[in-house]
């Protein structure tokens, strides 16, 4: 039996399942408490069962985004893992990144199926969670001094002060992330390595240049036309369109 087949077994599903059902069952919970609090402070229950219609139609589309993440990290990690993951804390551009970080560390020449080990798949899954759980541990010893900062307009509420600082962290983590993915392929253009092979280095850097214009374009939607309802579609949009780029320009070109 190959190991993606035993990483797809029943058990595992039924156990991730598991997980995540309990978590959707929080969901529930916390939502019928929300909307049982807004009636009893007189809100107009019109105005939150539209507001519950419009959240559940805009959350659609960005789903398909991390529906596309389960999809690629299946053939490699099985369907499971990365179900889990991807439905109740992980983050798309993180999992990746960790998980081919991980392959390279153990020696796998890719994240890969093919080239996958119960020891690489082992060590992969453990640092993927090692990694994104200390958000959750420093939320039970510091959110709550936390949010006294936020809400103290001395100390950074408003569009100041924390708030300010993590969009900016938040913003530059981001663009450092960006600008490794996109200097490795430029390296290996430069060095000569696929310096003729399409698929070898032209693709990603191609597939990254339909992704930005695609990108920009919600962008100037958004604040040019005063379509702030696009923002929502914007990262599923672009990767959808720039997958689809990638498999055209492989394949015909």
């Amino acid at each position: 039996m190959s190991i993606i087949s035993q990483l797809n077994r029943p058990a595992i599903f039924l156990i991730c399942g598991i997980i995540i059902f309990f978590v959707a069952i929080v969901c529930v919970f916390f939502m019928v408490r929300a909307y049982r609090a807004g009636k009893a402070i007189g809100m107009d229950t019109t105005k939150m069962k539209r507001a519950v219609t419009s959240s559940a139609t805009f959350a659609i589309l960005p789903s398909i985004g991390i529906l596309l993440g389960v999809i690629a990290l299946s053939g490699s990690l099985g369907t499971p893992l990365p179900w889990l993951r991807l439905s109740v804390i992980g983050a798309l551009h993180y999992e990746t990144q960790v998980a081919e970080a991980a392959a390279e560390a153990v020696g796998l020449p890719g994240l890969s199926g093919t080239f996958m080990t119960a020891e690489a798949f082992t060590t992969i899954a453990l640092l993927m969670s090692v990694c994104i759980m200390w958000g959750m541990v420093f939320s039970v010893f510091a959110n709550k001094r936390y949010l006294k900062r936020l809400s103290s307009p001395k100390k950074g509420g408003g569009n100041g002060g924390a708030m300010g600082f993590g969009d900016t962290a938040m913003t530059a983590m981001f663009i450092g992330l960006v600008s490794a993915y996109i200097g490795s392929y430029i390296g290996s253009l430069v060095s000569g390595n696929g310096l003729f092979t399409f698929t070898g280095s032209w693709l990603p850097i191609a597939v990254v240049i339909v992704a930005g214009i695609v990108m920009a374009v919600f962008i100037w939607l958004a604040e040019k036309k005063n379509a702030a309802w696009v923002e929502n579609f914007s990262i599923a949009g672009s990767m959808i369109v720039a997958m689809a780029a990638a498999v055209a320009l492989g394949k015909f070109i």
